[in-house]
């Protein structure tokens, strides 16, 4: 797909999470925000995948670790065509496939795992990208994880894991946007030297822009050309891009906003969208 249908759907998919947060009233805006384009470049140019045939056992698996961020997710899939887009609006509702947290048991297609409980999600992905290996599946693995949960010692251990087993069929990526639920990354418990720790777990880094569609393909495609060793792609984003007053603010993490701050919210995308379309 071309660079600039890429941005339009990034566009819409961005439009969308602020939409069906506004709706439910809850959730969590900074960190869906800021892993659009990391997400709009997999299921739109990198991704094997069949909407139709949610369950192909030789697809891809989208590992979705921090599932606190599930619009994202949700949004995606639902413009890749795995549900209908107007379901976005039950979000968080009494019933519905869209809880705040993914949950594979409520029959949502493109769900691979339940997520939300942070750190886990790079374990279940070396699990599936050893099955992988021993069926001879040509299947990849994206584990897409958020930088807070990096605080977590489960992934180091996976990351040392996954090292010791030269294991190149799997990619994770790390939305890299320095705040998380209780301040910056470097005050609660700080990553760096973050490039250097993968590396010396024996993970090939890919360092981009992670709002900057060209720079996320390449590194996917770089990814996969990585034999030998797992690929981490560090994607340096904005938490609550798109939206000016949200962005870079850990405030803004888990809050939505109400009234007068949703409307110019959805104003701000709105208007980008159309821009973008051609249309204003």
């Amino acid at each position: 797909m071309e660079i600039a249908e890429l941005e339009k759907r990034a566009k819409k998919i961005r439009f969308d999470i602020v939409r069906m947060l506004c709706k439910a009233g809850s959730g969590h805006p900074g960190g869906s925000l800021s892993a659009v384009e990391l997400m709009t470049a997999l299921y739109f140019d990198q991704l094997k995948h069949n909407p139709k045939k949610p369950d192909w056992e030789d697809r891809d698996r989208v590992i979705f670790s921090k599932g606190h961020a599930c619009p994202v997710l949700y949004a995606s899939l639902a413009e890749s065509g795995y549900f209908p887009v107007e379901e976005l609006m039950t979000l968080r509702q009494l019933g519905s496939r869209l809880q705040g947290h993914p949950g594979k048991d409520k029959g949502l297609p493109g769900i691979e795992i339940s997520s939300g409980s942070l750190g886990q999600g790079l374990s279940v992905g070396i699990g599936l990208s050893l099955g992988f290996r021993l069926s001879n599946n040509s299947a990849r693995v994206y584990v897409i994880m958020g930088d807070g949960e990096c605080d977590e010692g489960q992934i180091w251990e996976a990351a040392m894991s996954a090292g010791h087993y030269k294991l190149d069929n799997i990619c994770g990526v790390v939305d890299y946007n320095r705040l998380q639920i209780d301040g910056a990354t470097e005050e609660v418990m700080g990553l760096e030297p973050f490039a250097k720790k993968w590396q010396d777990f024996r993970w090939e880094v890919i360092e981009i822009d992670g709002h900057n569609l060209k720079e996320v393909i390449n590194a996917y495609r770089k990814a996969k050309e990585i034999k030998g060793k797992p690929t981490v792609i560090i994607a340096h984003t904005i938490k609550g891009k798109g939206v000016s007053f949200m962005e870079n603010q850990a405030s803004w993490h888990g809050d939505v906003p109400k009234g007068e701050k949703a409307e110019v919210c959805l104003n701000e995308l709105g208007k980008c969208l159309e821009d973008l379309n051609g249309e204003g």
